[in-house]
């Protein structure tokens, strides 16, 4: 019997970009990004982690507290003329200046209105080398959320979530559809060809296995080019609900990445390993657990 039309196909867009030292021309350069993807038809628009500024946590400097804004501000104004303009949604990371003192990476929904549908601050933040983002951001307290953007229910997660299965279970859970990943993620300038190929790797396959076992579409935008110690190695994509590659970008250069996602494939994967049917949920308990000590 052949396959009925889907009557649920989202186009969606992610802008992979460089970034320069003026914040202005990379506010320019990611609406031009954001227009070009709403004229291939993309309804829903991502822009990579921190796409105002180069990625800064490279280095602990207070001076770069200048660069947080509130939400909504500046940027949020822009991104919400240009959504209510195109009739787009976009997703946009930012610097957000909460208070004095408390700052966090946020990422900013826009509706196809303008209007501010809501935001997400990131969870799970990194210290490690060149990421020394603890320094920054405090820890977000929204949750894991998804929100109606009207076309599709979308959840929002940001870079270093990416590697953890409980915010995409949890994000999921909340009725997420499709799962973006704003992302700046590379290589450090010294490290070896093999090594370097293997995080790559392990970044795209365990994504992959997100949308895997959530039976969702999960899109991820990174930025691309050399930023002081860090290569950023692109490889935007999206994959499907059975973790098949739908779109990828290049390694080296800008590009606009274009994704058709038919909505009714997350009904035929969930059928297909009912793994939400099957969960333990009276068994889980221990994941609240930091480590489950012997004896």
């Amino acid at each position: 019997m052949a396959r009925k039309n889907s009557q649920r196909q989202v186009t969606i867009g992610l802008v992979q970009m460089s970034a320069s030292e003026d914040i202005r021309l990379n506010l320019e350069k990611a609406l031009t990004g954001i227009g070009a993807a709403a004229k291939k038809g993309a309804q829903i628009i991502c822009l990579q982690e921190l796409f105002r500024s180069r990625y800064f946590p490279q280095s602990e400097d207070a001076e770069n507290f200048k660069l947080a804004e509130p939400i909504p501000g500046p940027t949020t104004e822009a991104l919400s003329r240009l959504a209510k303009k195109k009739k787009i949604v976009i997703i946009g990371s930012l610097f957000e200046e909460r208070s004095a003192g408390i700052y966090h990476n946020t990422a900013v929904i826009i509706g196809a209105d303008g209007s501010v549908l809501g935001k997400y601050r990131k969870m799970h933040i990194p210290d490690d080398p060149c990421f020394y983002e603890k320094f920054y951001f405090t820890p977000g307290d929204l949750g894991f959320l998804s929100f109606d953007a009207e076309v599709a229910k979308v959840g929002v997660l940001i870079c270093w979530d990416q590697w953890f299965p409980e915010a995409a279970r949890l994000t999921s859970l909340s009725g997420a559809e499709i799962l973006f990943y704003p992302t700046a993620i590379g290589w450090l300038s010294k490290e070896q060809p093999d090594v370097a190929k293997a995080q790559r790797n392990a970044w795209e396959l365990v994504q992959r296995g997100h949308a895997v076992a959530n039976g969702i579409y999960v899109a991820v935008a990174n930025r691309v080019r050399r930023e002081g110690k860090l290569k950023f190695w692109g490889s935007s994509f999206v994959a499907g609900p059975f973790g098949e590659i739908v779109a990828r970008a290049r390694t080296e250069r800008e590009e606009i990445l274009i994704a058709r996602c038919d909505l009714d494939k997350i009904a035929e994967a969930r059928q297909s390993w009912p793994f939400l049917r099957d969960r333990r949920i009276d068994a889980y308990g221990a994941l609240t657990a930091r480590f489950l000590d012997e004896g």
